[in-house]
Order: C-alpha cells, then structure tokens, then sequence
C-alpha cells in the first residue's frame, strides 16, 4: 500500500457568523486545494465556532511558508484564532514516568509499530526502575530522582533535557508527581496526562482500594491536558467500564489500567492528528 499523502490542517475558532465555512473552503480551492475533510461545530450557548479542515498538499499551489500572510485577510475579518499543521511533520514526544510501567508499555509498543506519527526522544523518570526496557528500545533514558528538598533544581534539570532535545510535547505515563506552574508554563496544551476517573471521591494512594470498599459499579480513566490547577484541566478523552462485587481490589487495578493505557493512547492519538482545540477549559475534539 503506498503511503498516505502529506497534508495540511487547518484548526480554526472564531464568533460564530454566517459565511465561515464558505469562506474557509474557497480560499482552500481557491488555491487547487482538494479538501479531504471538514468538520465543524458550533457552541451555541457562546456562539463560537469551531472547525478543522484538512487537504491534499498536491497540487496545492500555496507554499505553506506564505499561508500566514495570504490568510490574514479572512482571519482578522472573522476575528479568528487559527493554527496550521502538516501531516509529514513528526512531533517529537518525551514521556514521563514513575514506578507502574502500564501505559509506558503501551506507547513504546504504539511508536514502535508505527500506529503514531511520532518519535519518542526522551523517557525521563524519577525512577530507575524502566531504564532497561526504554534503553532496550533504542531511546535514552534519564533517570531524575526527586528529593522532597531538591525538587526545584531536579525539575530545572528535567527542562534542560527537553530543551535540549526539542521536545514538542510530553505524555504523562503514571508520572506520579506534581509539575510546578512554571514547568507547565513551558508546555502550555502539550502536557498530556493519564488517571482513575475517581477523583475527587477517593483520592490518594490507594483508590481502588477506597473504591472497592465504597463497592463502586463503574470505574474508569480520563486523559486531559495539564494546568496549574492540578487534573483539573481541559478533558480530552474519557471512558468507563462497569464492575460488580465479582470483581476484587486486583481485578479493579488491573481492569482499571487497561483502560488506562486505552484512553490515554486515544487522547495522543487525538493530539498527534491536530483534532483538538481548547476552550475555557474544555476541549473540542473532532473525530
């Protein structure tokens, strides 16, 4: 099968108005652009507008270096905020992560296999514990520890390296600590987090535990995007599993990872492919 053709997307939010799409689609053919996908959708309680547009970059008679100022007339005359992206371009991704290895398992098999336009540059972790399997893979490791009195000069340390290696955005594979408002100031919106969906009933260290006790019927994970406000920022994936009192504390956790691993390559997935825009702390995530 020969490989896909490179693209461009197109992600657009404005005040919603009448001609929008229409406009959007003739300067696109306008240039011998063959539109291959459109997908919009309104908020009506704020009236904002929200669209990705992707098309055939062959052909398309526009050098993407000049996109930006033959766009400029339609996005200031629909006061619009606007990204674009190419296909052909492959982010570079660092993951981080702690002592449960789940969903790192799970990204490595994903990369490796080619199910992502991306690279792995980095595995960082406060951990050594994953050293040899990411080393295994070819890719480096750091291994971060976090002293409760270092944790400053630590994380300066981790920003060095993703500096370093140019990092476009980083996945939080069970990363079990706080990032500081200035580490997520780095990355705004390419911080990709994975956790249970109990909180905030059964926080702390031992939540399926609380849950098994409470005889919950359903558990489930959330993907989401990092804030200051800790896993309180914008949802980008969600899912859940029902349980019965069959099920014990280690069904719960392991039932409970797989879905985890599951959401969370959804919610990369989502990000890699340029299908999310954010809003007042929620996300649009076009299929």
């Amino acid at each position: 099968m020969p490989p896909p053709s490179a693209t461009a997307i197109l992600l657009v939010s404005c005040p919603d108005q009448h001609g929008i799409v229409a406009a959007l689609s003739a300067f696109i053919t306008g240039h011998n652009g063959n539109i291959i996908a459109l997908d919009q959708y309104v908020d009506t309680v704020d009236g904002v507008f929200f669209a990705r547009m992707e098309w055939d970059m062959q052909g398309f008679a526009l050098p993407l270096d000049h996109f930006n100022t033959a766009f400029a007339s339609i996005a200031d005359s629909h006061q619009m905020e606007w990204r674009l992206h190419q296909s052909a371009t492959r982010p570079r991704m660092a993951v981080m992560v702690s002592r449960q290895g789940h969903c790192l398992y799970d990204i490595l098999a994903r990369t490796e296999c080619g199910e992502w336009p991306a690279d792995i540059a980095c595995v960082l972790s406060n951990h050594a514990d994953h050293a040899s399997l990411v080393e295994r893979h070819g890719i480096p490791f750091h291994h971060i520890p976090m002293p409760p009195n270092g944790k400053a000069e630590a994380e300066q340390q981790q920003l060095q390296l993703l500096r370093t290696a140019h990092i476009d955005f980083i996945v939080l594979a069970r990363y079990m600590q706080i990032l500081s408002p200035e580490f997520v100031t780095a990355f705004p919106c390419r911080i990709l987090n994975i956790h249970h969906s109990f909180l905030p009933a059964f926080a702390g260290a031992r939540p399926y535990h609380a849950a098994y006790d409470r005889g919950v019927k359903i558990i489930g994970a959330t993907a989401h995007y990092v804030t200051a406000a800790l896993d309180e920022g914008p949802i980008i994936e969600q899912d859940v599993i029902r349980v019965s009192h069959r099920q014990g504390v280690e069904d719960l956790i392991r039932l409970g990872r797989d879905l985890e691993k599951i959401v969370l390559s959804r919610a990369i997935y989502a990000h890699l492919t340029h299908r999310i825009l954010t809003y007042k702390n929620r996300t649009v995530v076009f299929n």
